[in-house]
């Protein structure tokens, strides 16, 4: 099967820098995955991609040596099974607050005996490759949400469950939960204490951090800070900043 580029830099101790694609449109998929991130997510939850949409999007980052992930829109066995059988190497999951959820989430990535994803990669294949039924249940990495309260009150729960690789911090949700404004940077001190706790709860379980970050900077201060993963944006906020920086430009004095 094909090799999973974020476990393979995981494995030599680095950091993975994630792109994220919330356009539906295979070519600007591609732009991006030619940028070159590490990995590109697919955001089916916020972004305005459908499945179809989504399918193309992973066929565009194929063109590269980018791994492709998917944010499904939600803990729902069905999405999450069809975009790993679309080729999605690996799944973010939003609002896991419980063990329950996320053994719930866990087992729709894994086939049987360590799960109950049922079998038809039907693009999979293709992209994996000829042993893909074998190889999938160890290559295809899992990100539970944590984003609540909820699942602040139960991390080690969640974080003991079998099979979860990896965490993914979702700032504003967090940040809403207790009881601020919602923020990409929280600076509010429960917000700063509970993503703290959040990462190092996830390392005392051998699992992997990730975060949404709002600049390349936040990203290596969230490096610094000991997280194994960590997304810049989207390809929404890159154009538009992009764009203010450039028209700001043409109009100094």
């Amino acid at each position: 099967m094909r090799e999973n580029g974020v476990r393979n830099i995981w494995a030599q101790g680095q950091s993975v820098v994630n792109g994220w694609l919330a356009i539906p449109n295979s070519f600007s998929a591609e732009v991006l995955a030619n940028a070159p991130f590490d990995s590109v997510t697919v955001d089916l939850q916020h972004g305005m991609v459908d499945f179809q949409a989504g399918v193309s999007m992973l066929q565009a980052i194929s063109t590269c040596d980018v791994t492709p992930l998917a944010r499904v829109p939600w803990n729902d066995p069905t999405p999450i099974m069809k975009m790993l059988d679309a080729g999605a190497y690996g799944i973010i999951c939003p609002m896991v607050n419980t063990r329950e959820e996320c053994e719930k989430f866990v087992g729709a990535c894994r086939y049987a005996p360590a799960g109950y994803r049922s079998f038809g990669p039907a693009r999979a294949i293709i992209y994996g490759g000829a042993d893909y039924a074998s190889a999938a249940n160890d290559t295809i990495i899992t990100f539970a949400m944590i984003e609540t309260a909820t699942a602040m009150d139960n991390l080690d729960a969640i974080m003991s469950v079998e099979g979860l690789d990896a965490i993914y911090v979702g700032p504003s949700d967090l940040a809403i939960s207790l009881g601020n404004p919602p923020s990409p940077e929280p600076a509010a001190d429960n917000v700063v204490a509970a993503i703290e706790e959040i990462l190092q709860t996830a390392h005392k379980h051998g699992v992997k951090a990730g975060i949404h970050c709002p600049s390349g900077k936040s990203v290596r201060d969230k490096f610094q800070k000991g997280f194994d993963f960590a997304t810049i944006l989207n390809d929404v906020r890159l154009m538009a900043a992009a764009a203010e920086a450039e028209i700001k430009a043409a109009r100094a004095a």
